[in-house]
């Protein structure tokens, strides 16, 4: 049976497993998910990095919390040496002496 398709030379030249049907529908399905859709994979990349940095961020914010409870539990057992090292107060017959150290 003759085939009256002008393009039959040029299917005929073409690999098996792209006559298939299914093989083209997956091929289409995959670069579809892969480059197309709104949950690519360069999308969810980003997403991941950006749920990183904030899980880092997060850390970081905890133990800040942290040492800044600690500093306030600190300061609230003495708040006479806060005040002097802070604010530089002094008792009435004192003299205090502020010495600033120099980075070179």
């Amino acid at each position: 049976m003759a085939s009256n398709n002008p393009l039959q030379p040029l299917l005929d030249k073409v690999p098996g497993p792209f006559k298939n049907r299914y093989f083209l529908v997956l091929t289409a399905f995959l670069a579809w998910m892969i480059f197309f859709d709104r949950h690519d994979l360069l999308t969810e990349w980003r997403l991941q990095k950006t749920v990183n940095k904030l899980e880092a961020d997060k850390l970081y914010y905890i133990e800040q919390i942290k040492i800044a409870k600690e500093q306030r539990l600190e300061q609230e057992i003495n708040k006479e040496k806060f005040a002097r090292e802070r604010y530089f107060m002094k008792k009435q017959d004192e003299d205090v002496f502020i010495i600033v150290e120099e980075d070179e």
